[in-house]
């Protein structure tokens, strides 16, 4: 790995960062998100929101990181959604509801159960992810107890399992198809912002000259998270096992916070320590990147340029032409009752 095309000398890092959506990238700048979507006819679909000021909360080191997380975490779903269902209207199969989202909408209205589906979608991501890779990995360790009483070769085997368990999910859900087209995108947004940051024009050739991996990505945050956590827990002993789960749960929000300060500082600076804390990130988005094509780098730089656009927030579509087209009217009218 050439930590000089990634870490690159000349570069002026910028706030902007994005995540990879279905068919599309959503961008966040300072002022100005962007979502950009590949409709199935080739054209592209922006749809552009004002950012809303940040809380006083986002100027305290740690706990900055803390509300960093969880704000991604829940816009990270949304954007998601929003992808899904743009894809949705221009899908030639009908939707039918079941039964439950039917009794929701009835209820509620259709906005309450769009906010439902997103607030527990995110919910059951967080119960599952702290089952699966927090609690799952202390308790089969537990077990080791039955050959070995060292507190150093407990903690141990439990950071790396952890590691282990969340490399081998993300390498296994990198071979379904859908996945794949994601982790192209999730490239095509890191080259077009190395392309920006190095103030070339935006164009696929351009783009297409920088490297999938950028020091700034939440993947590296996630293995900020899972390495800052390993060391940690080696701090708290080996007490009983329902003691364990209840302090490293109680750990998260630093783990979290310090991620989240490791994060930018590597993203501001290149010096050797922060290349070498960046690896175990940098490799793991050789598995979540993927080498996009020419049709999914135009969609990132897309987004980039409607993030910079001085327009007031508004939703467009870019004709095979290049051209601006309004959204249908129909279109918006079903988009905006939910």
């Amino acid at each position: 790995m050439d930590l000089n095309k990634i870490f690159l000398k000349d570069a002026c890092p910028t706030k902007m960062g994005g995540q990879a959506v279905m068919e599309g990238i959503m961008m966040k700048g300072e002022t100005k998100t962007a979502l950009a979507v590949r409709l199935p006819d080739g054209r592209i679909r922006i749809r552009t929101t004002e950012n809303k000021r940040p809380g006083k909360w986002m100027t305290y080191p740690l706990i900055r990181g803390v509300c960093a997380f969880v704000q991604s975490m829940v816009q990270g779903t949304k954007v998601l959604m929003d992808s899904a269902d743009i894809l949705a209207m221009y899908d030639d199969e009908e939707y039918e509801e079941g039964r439950f989202e039917k009794w929701i909408n009835n209820r509620f209205g259709s906005k309450a159960a769009w906010n439902f589906m997103l607030y527990s979608s995110v919910a059951v991501a967080i119960v599952l992810s702290v089952g699966l890779f927090i609690i799952a990995p202390t308790w089969v360790v537990n077990l080791m107890k039955h050959f070995t009483d060292s507190i150093f070769w407990l903690n141990f085997v439990e950071g790396a399992l952890r590691i282990a368990m969340f490399v081998g999910y993300v390498w296994a859900v990198s071979f379904m198809p859908d996945i794949r087209t994601v982790f192209r995108y999730h490239g095509a947004e890191h080259k077009t912002i190395h392309c920006f940051e190095n103030n070339l024009e935006l164009t696929p050739e351009n783009a297409d000259t920088f490297p999938t991996l950028h020091p700034r990505c939440g993947t590296s945050f996630l293995m900020f998270v899972f390495i800052i956590a390993f060391a940690l827990h080696f701090l708290l002993g080996w007490p009983v096992l329902w003691l364990r789960i209840i302090t490293r749960l109680l750990l998260l929000p630093v783990i979290a916070g310090l991620s989240y300060e490791l994060l930018k500082w590597a993203g501001r600076s290149d010096n050797i320590i922060v290349k070498i804390l960046s690896l175990p990130g940098l490799y793991l988005q050789k598995v979540t990147t993927r080498q996009p094509s020419r049709e999914e780098l135009e969609v990132a730089i897309a987004s980039i340029k409607a993030v910079r656009d001085d327009t007031p927030a508004r939703e467009y579509i870019i004709g095979k032409d290049g051209g601006e087209e309004p959204v249908d009217i129909v279109e918006n009218e079903d988009e905006n009752s939910d």
